[in-house]
């Protein structure tokens, strides 16, 4: 749109109380003074290399004012006061920046595949390990577009869970190490090491920030039982909204404390069990029932909140909702922390069940999956 407008030539720049106004065909877009010197680029602005900014917001005068616009074909000149700094604008850029638009967030349910039910993500999807490595960006995209991805063919050594998570980020090191072991164990200290179903739940709860993302690699699976599940968090909270808003709203307000104590870890964190951004979008969940500590509330509110914690669980915990399936030896899980809950149904020592896990970080995986996608 506003290329055409720009070859028509129908704009005019002036300046009004200190401001740029560009007039187009009628219609008035105003930038503040502020926000232009702000946005400046030129060298005395920005770095030419990193393109980082070379000014502190103090280091501007208080007063500051646009004392002349000109246009110059494609681009608008600007000279500020009282300091006589000079810098030009492409004029689309200006009257682009003008059109309302919402902030964009990779971590909120913006843009994703949202899935009630598992069949909406059956037959379960996979990709091959080689395959992978040559191109990564399609297991990526979904890990953000869906939640999770799962690798097959993935070599069967110890240790290589933290490989799979160094090819598109950093390993996230806990108290549990760089990697740990689920396996059934004497003394546990964590339900995860025994033969015990495990109800959907998110890790780490008790950590701030917590890890946004989870692997999980088999190594040997010979076990009878020992089901992994996923549940999408964002779409069962994204029901709440729509069918119990009074529910969704206590518990988007309600901060609980996440506790963990073990012999050499004490950790919590407050937080409510659905996190928004600013703009009211979802954007973590929060569920675990084995370290959650719900603050002692007045009687009318705490009957509230266990109302819309039993409404939301009961979403969580629905059959329909949980996509089940075996992990074999050689498959690696990748999912969203922050998003996904995950589950394992009861199993039996005997024939052994071996996975290691390792977390990482959505911002790793972000960046290289643009990085890619830049490079092709």
């Amino acid at each position: 749109m506003y290329s055409q407008v720009i070859e028509k030539r129908a704009i005019d720049a002036s300046v009004v109380d200190g401001d740029l106004r560009l007039a187009v065909d009628g219609a008035v877009v105003e930038v503040a003074a502020v926000w232009l010197r702000d946005a400046c680029t030129d060298a005395v602005s920005r770095d030419a290399v990193s393109g980082q900014r070379l000014f502190n917001i103090v280091d501007l005068p208080a007063d500051l004012l646009v004392r002349e616009a000109r246009l110059r074909g494609d681009r608008v000149e600007v000279e500020f006061a009282p300091d006589g700094h000079r810098s030009t604008f492409e004029l689309a850029a200006l009257l682009a920046a003008d059109e309302p638009a919402p902030l964009t967030d990779s971590r909120t349910e913006q843009g994703k595949h949202l899935w009630r039910t598992a069949s909406e993500v059956s037959p379960l999807i996979s990709h091959d390990w080689a395959d992978y490595l040559t191109d990564p960006a399609p297991a990526l995209r979904e890990v953000v577009e869906r939640g999770f991805a799962l690798l097959r063919g993935v070599p069967t050594e110890p240790g290589q869970v933290t490989t799979v998570a160094e090819t598109f980020g950093f390993v996230r090191e806990t108290n549990y190490g760089r990697l740990f072991d689920v396996r059934v164990e004497e003394n546990a200290v964590n339900l995860a090491f025994t033969g015990l179903a495990i109800s959907p739940h998110t890790d780490n709860p008790y950590r701030d920030p917590v890890p946004t993302l989870q692997l999980l690699h088999c190594l040997h699976n010979a076990s009878v039982g020992g089901e992994s599940g996923l549940v999408d968090g964002f779409a069962a909270a994204a029901a709440l909204r729509e069918h119990d808003p009074r529910a969704f709203e206590i518990l988007t307000t309600t901060a609980v404390t996440y506790r963990f104590d073990s012999p050499d870890a004490h950790l919590s964190a407050v937080m409510p069990l659905i996190s928004l951004d600013q703009a009211g979008r979802i954007r973590e969940i929060r569920f675990n029932n084995r370290s959650m500590v719900v603050p002692r509330l007045h009687p009318a509110r705490a009957r509230e909140f266990y109302r819309a914690y039993r409404a939301f669980a009961e979403r969580l915990y629905a059959p329909e909702a949980q996509l089940n399936f075996h992990l074999g030896a050689g498959d690696c899980l990748i999912f969203d922390n922050t998003r996904l809950l995950h589950a394992r149904t009861a199993f039996a020592a005997a024939g052994g069940r071996h996975l290691q896990g390792t977390y990482a970080d959505l911002d790793g995986l972000l960046s290289t999956l643009e990085t890619h996608q830049e490079t092709r």
